[in-house]
């Protein structure tokens, strides 16, 4: 099972979003029948195993085992991912674009960058286990309270400071065998779950 899998098929992504198929995928990070999955749902047996076909068609789950119970073969299934994530890919022609909406401060151009970085990392991490290989990344998520707009405001322009002199340092045109790297910094209000 993979840590997360990116769905980049408009089909894929469509089938995952379903409400019961979303919540067979959340079930079967254990491995389970399609009678076991009945029983935690409440659904029948052939409607989860309709929706278990589905799902593996699309390379959302897959077997794992396969049993003799009586007279029938039971399948053990299991999601091949442990989380989902649904790449902008999904939805080429209306995904958000920075270039579309290019003021910075607005929240259309931070959910732009955020879709882009959720493409990008998503192909990376593809092509990564492809390859065997592991995607070099580096986040920084935290929170701070302002006591004003104004400290926000100043918070942000040495920030912005801050990131384009270790960008001036660091960057080398003329490396030979460099590899661009893309920068993403972000501020937004923070959203309080309710759980």
């Amino acid at each position: 099972m993979q840590e997360v899998v990116v769905i980049e098929d408009p089909a894929a992504a469509e089938v995952s979003l379903d409400p019961i198929r979303a919540r067979l995928l959340a079930e079967l990070g254990e491995p389970g029948s399609a009678a076991m999955l009945a029983a935690k749902v409440g659904l029948p047996r052939q409607k989860v195993n309709y929706h278990l076909k589905t799902l593996e068609a699309h390379g959302l789950v897959e077997m794992v085992e396969e049993r003799r119970k009586g007279n029938v073969n039971e399948r053990i299934m299991r999601a091949t991912g442990a989380s989902y994530v649904i790449s902008p890919t999904a939805l080429a022609s209306v995904a958000p674009d920075p270039d579309r909406s290019p003021d910075r401060l607005s929240a259309s151009w931070l959910l732009a960058v955020a879709a882009r970085t959720v493409r990008d990392v998503g192909a990376l991490i593809i092509g990564a286990e492809k390859a065997r290989k592991r995607v070099a990344t580096f986040a920084i998520d935290g929170e701070v309270r302002f006591a004003s707009a104004a400290d926000r405001a100043a918070f942000a322009e040495e920030l912005a400071g801050a990131v384009t002199a270790l960008v001036s340092k660091y960057h080398d045109e003329s490396a030979e065998k460099g590899r661009d790297h893309r920068v993403v910094v972000a501020i937004h209000p923070s959203v309080k779950e309710n759980r």
